[in-house]
């Protein structure tokens, strides 16, 4: 997915209605989680990602410090993120604990 010209949100829009359900897409540019839930606000919280699994069975909750990720809308609106981090990556992060 070409991500040049999606609109960046800004620190205004970084609230947990925004983000949670977004899909984050991973430095080869595949789907690598969803956000669960964001805890804190604006560019100082963290967003809970969903990574593996399937349908939400199985998923492992991991902490990503939001500035990790980069948040922005597609021509259809929908709000998603792109980060440096693998599935990889994430997934060998320690398991969040709620």
């Amino acid at each position: 997915m070409d991500h040049t010209n999606h609109v960046r949100l800004t620190t205004a829009e970084l609230t947990p209605a925004i983000l949670e359900g977004a899909t984050v897409y991973g430095a080869d540019d595949h789907k690598v989680g969803t956000v669960d839930h964001v805890h804190g606000m604006g560019t100082g919280s963290t967003a809970i990602i969903d990574v593996g699994g399937f349908l939400g069975i199985g998923a492992k909750p991991v902490a990503v410090p939001l500035t990790d990720l980069d948040f922005m809308r597609d021509e259809d609106g929908d709000v998603h993120a792109v980060t440096a981090w693998t599935k990889d990556q994430l997934k060998n992060m320690p398991e969040h604990r709620h």
